[in-house]
């Protein structure tokens, strides 16, 4: 008799990983931060060009040092949040391995050599993004500043492929490539004795814990705030105030994340109160606490986007109040139409930074769910019903929509006018209309903050119907049964 031939087992493809949630995510992330700097900077040199080539404009002092100034600061600030979601990412995906990562931990491998697979996939996934931006912000470029010259009656010769616009691609991949080595720092902590269990979140003790963490991130937002006074004062001189603004914006925002786990689930869990007292939403309220971490990560998302969104709304609106003080109540036409261009394809160009945030949310969202299969199974168990579970995953939502608007307006409008009262300070004081630099109040455009809160709380809530449909697609038993 013929003994039986044993089957080897399937082989793993190589980039089967890109096929795990998160990682298409990333791709999305990096091309479309790519995309936000190729058609930035090709906005910018198109509005340089036109101030330069258009009658009673070639006298315009520090417009082209203006210009270049402010879309280094945006780029940078494009690039800063696609690298916050994709730290954020790799967090949670290592969170969601912890059981795998301890079984290799078991079988001899090391923590920095996970880390650096990890960190290898992080460039894999920047690469793949930045080409895909690279492609679509050049098309987007040429076609859409060639509709606004057509629709505005401009002739501008401008140059649509430089050299300048590969710095975005290259700083993508780096920045994806540290990003999700600084996101699986997690990796460290995880010893073989998980291999038993599944996804772990680390608890609200060892978050509060964390001391060395709170105290950096304590100093970074001192420390930013400071180079933001700086950059208010130098500002008062010399445009080159905002790059002191920018950096100190920069710091104090990352001390603040750094410091979210410690002060952002309280928060969520005391809005959460005030949606009533019934099962769902005390259990949706104290899920803030029980999955700290999970929760700081996706306020932080909205907060970045409704931040940045804010902070350009209330700097357009603040820099028009300088524009009114230099140059009287009556602005010229042709720097009106300028500005007014610059600054409508710009506000477009921010509000791709606040889908950067979204992207990640609703990535965050999804994993979380996942990584909640077998919780989410036992309240099935235990009676809860698929409308009830799918009420839980949808005021989880409603929770961070409203803390991190909140949050997002207050620190959007202290950016704003900081960055506005940098730039623009020195004007009054240069044309003669004033002995010193001149403060203005922030100008807050009231429609502009009506649009931003209800798209954020749009994209939000339906962002968590997938993760919602998601929770409750499994049956009771599978999920129990789901190993993460």
């Amino acid at each position: 008799m013929t003994a039986p031939v044993a089957t080897p087992p399937a082989r793993r493809s190589a980039a089967a990983w890109l096929r795990e949630p998160g990682m298409g995510a990333t791709v999305l992330v990096g091309a479309i931060s790519t995309a936000f700097g190729v058609v930035l900077l090709s906005v910018t040199e198109y509005v340089a060009t036109l101030i330069r080539t258009q009658p009673g404009l070639e006298g315009v002092e520090g417009v082209q040092s203006v210009l270049t100034i402010a879309t280094t600061v945006l780029v940078g600030l494009s690039i800063y949040v696609g690298a916050v979601v994709t730290a954020n990412t790799f967090a949670t995906v290592v969170a969601g391995r912890t059981r795998r990562i301890a079984l290799l931990r078991l079988l001899g491998s090391s923590a920095r050599r996970e880390r650096t697979v990890l960190a290898r996939q992080g460039l894999v996934l920047g690469c793949l993004g930045a080409a895909a931006g690279l492609i679509g912000g050049l098309v987007v470029s040429l076609v859409g500043l060639r509709l606004a010259s057509n629709a505005w009656g401009l002739d501008v010769p401008w140059t649509v492929l430089r050299a300048d616009l590969a710095a975005p691609s290259i700083a993508v991949i780096l920045v994806t490539w540290a990003a999700a080595w600084v996101g699986s720092r997690r990796v460290g902590v995880v010893t073989p004795v998980q291999a038993l269990s599944n996804a772990v979140e680390a608890p609200r003790e060892r978050v509060v814990a964390r001391r060395g963490r709170h105290v950096t991130a304590a100093a970074l937002a001192i420390v930013g705030t400071g180079l933001l006074a700086v950059g208010i004062a130098v500002g008062g001189v010399s445009s080159s105030g905002i790059l002191f603004s920018f950096v100190g914006g920069a710091l104090s925002f990352t001390g603040i994340i750094l410091g979210a786990t410690l002060f952002l689930p309280p928060a969520l869990r005391g809005v959460g109160a005030l949606f009533g007292r019934s099962v769902v939403a005390r259990m949706a309220a104290g899920n803030a606490l029980r999955h700290s971490e999970r929760s700081a990560r996706m306020a932080v998302g909205v907060v970045m986007g409704v931040t940045l969104v804010t902070m350009f709304a209330v700097a357009s609106a603040t820099s028009t109040r300088f524009f009114h003080v230099v140059l009287g109540e009556e602005i010229p036409a042709e720097l009106s139409l300028s500005v007014d261009v610059f600054t409508g394809v710009m506000m477009g160009l921010v509000g791709v930074s606040a889908v950067i945030a979204a992207v990640g949310v609703v990535n965050l969202l999804i994993l979380g769910i996942l990584q909640r299969q077998r919780e989410l199974g036992l309240l099935r168990a235990l009676g809860l019903s698929v409308r009830q579970v799918r009420t839980m995953v949808v005021w989880e939502a409603a929770h961070v929509v409203v803390t991190s608007v909140v949050i997002g307006l207050v620190l959007g409008t202290v950016y704003g006018w900081a960055g506005a009262q940098s730039l623009f300070g020195w004007m009054p004081h240069a044309a003669g209309f004033a002995d010193g630099p001149v403060f203005v109040a922030p100008s807050i455009p009231a429609s502009t903050i009506v649009v931003i809160v209800a798209a954020t709380a749009a994209l939000t809530i339906s962002a968590s119907i997938v993760p919602a449909r998601l929770a409750t697609r499994l049956s009771p038993v599978r999920s129990l049964a789901a190993q993460v």
